[in-house]
C-alpha cells in the first residue's frame, strides 16, 4: 500500500493554526475536516509555537541596557536642541525680511 504525500503551502499551515490557536478549534475536529493528518497538525502547532518563542527571544535581546538607553537619549536630546537653535535663527531671519519690505 502505497501512501500519499502532500504538501501544503506555508500559507495554509499558517491558517490552520491559527485557527487552532485563536479561534479555538479542536485539533481531532479540525484533522477530520480538512482531512489532515492528526500528526501533521501537532507537528505545525509545534513549530508555530517554536516559532512565536525565537521570535519573543530576539525582540527581548533588542532591549535596551540602562546605559545604551542614556546614550540614546542625551543624542535625541542634543538633536533636538540644535534643531531648535536652527528654527530659531530660520524664524528670526524671517523676520527681518519681512520687515524690509
Amino acid at each position: 500500500m502505497t501512501q500519499k504525500y502532500r504538501n501544503y503551502d506555508p500559507e495554509f499551515k499558517l491558517y490552520v493554526v491559527k485557527l487552532m490557536e485563536l479561534d479555538g478549534h479542536k485539533m481531532t475536529d479540525l484533522s477530520q475536516k480538512l482531512d489532515i493528518p492528526y500528526g501533521n497538525l501537532k507537528r505545525w502547532k509545534t513549530e508555530y509555537r517554536d516559532q512565536k518563542k525565537k521570535e519573543e527571544k530576539e525582540a527581548q535581546n533588542q532591549l535596551l541596557t540602562a546605559s545604551e538607553y542614556k546614550e540614546m537619549y542625551e543624542k535625541e536630546k542634543k538633536s533636538n536642541v540644535e534643531l531648535q537653535e536652527e528654527v530659531d535663527i530660520l524664524k528670526k531671519a524671517m523676520h527681518i525680511f519681512n520687515q524690509e519690505k
